[in-house]
């Protein structure tokens, strides 16, 4: 990869595509679920590689309960031994998890484990890892709007001082920067109600590749498009140059 390319500080990806990958191959859906697992064991190699400083993984949305019992099942179960196999290979390649939505679904015995590989990669300072699990991007911003509603009725806020930054300090992502690239695979393209908040200038990358198949050489192309593109946060191109002149002197 060429080095001299604009490395994402934070990718979001929203892992689409294992259930085609399986039934493409006459295989139940739990395999390409798990053959999903592996996927995203390479692209955590890959980031980690590359000085990514957060990933942060669509694994299951809120919506996804409405799939078939037995599936949701096989997932959670998923889950748990991913949890249970990766945490101490994320500790000595110094990882962070961080699992973000509303926990409260899942069992007490997922949620225990979650606790559990949190506690063990707090230490980390490598690659933040941030898995989005039973997460919505509306959810997001009602639990902050609660909370911020909450401090104005405690006296602790004035709501007409309320402003963006204090809203993002009541995300479940407070205090990690915005992402910059967001991935969808699959072939689909739409966001899915997903960082809905912090996406809004993130530079969007679709592609056909179904997760399973999408591997780090996938993940250099999104990369390379990234670097591509000039982000202008409003500015004019030639205000953008402008700024990139001065700051290299």
């Amino acid at each position: 990869m060429d080095t001299e390319q604009n490395i994402p500080r934070h990718i979001a990806i929203v892992l689409d595509g294992n259930g085609r990958w399986a039934r493409a191959k006459r295989r139940p859906r739990f395999m390409g679920h798990k053959k999903g697992v592996e996927a995203v064991r390479e692209i955590v190699k890959a980031c980690g590689a590359l000085n990514v400083e957060c990933l942060t993984l669509f694994a299951f949305s809120s919506e996804n309960w409405k799939r078939p019992e037995e599936e949701i099942k096989n997932l959670m179960g998923l889950f748990m031994l991913a949890l249970d196999r990766e945490a101490k290979s994320m500790a000595r390649n110094n990882v962070k998890l961080q699992i973000i939505g509303d926990l409260s679904f899942f069992s007490e015995k997922l949620q225990v484990k979650i606790k559990q590989v949190e506690e063990l990669t707090a230490h980390c300072d490598g690659l933040r890892l941030i898995i989005a699990a039973n997460y919505g991007g509306r959810w997001d911003i009602t639990q902050a709007a609660k909370l911020l509603a909450k401090k104005v009725a405690s006296g602790e806020m004035d709501a007409d001082l309320i402003n963006e930054d204090d809203i993002s300090s009541q995300l479940t992502t407070a205090g990690l920067p915005d992402p910059d690239l967001f991935i969808r695979t699959g072939g689909d393209k739409r966001i899915s109600n997903f960082l809905i908040w912090q996406m809004a200038y993130a530079e969007l990358y679709f592609t056909d590749v179904l997760w399973p198949d999408f591997d780090q050489n996938e993940l250099h192309k999104a990369i390379a498009d990234y670097s591509s593109r000039q982000r202008r946060f409003g500015k004019t191109s030639e205000q953008v140059i402008a700024d990139e002149v001065a700051s290299s002197k």
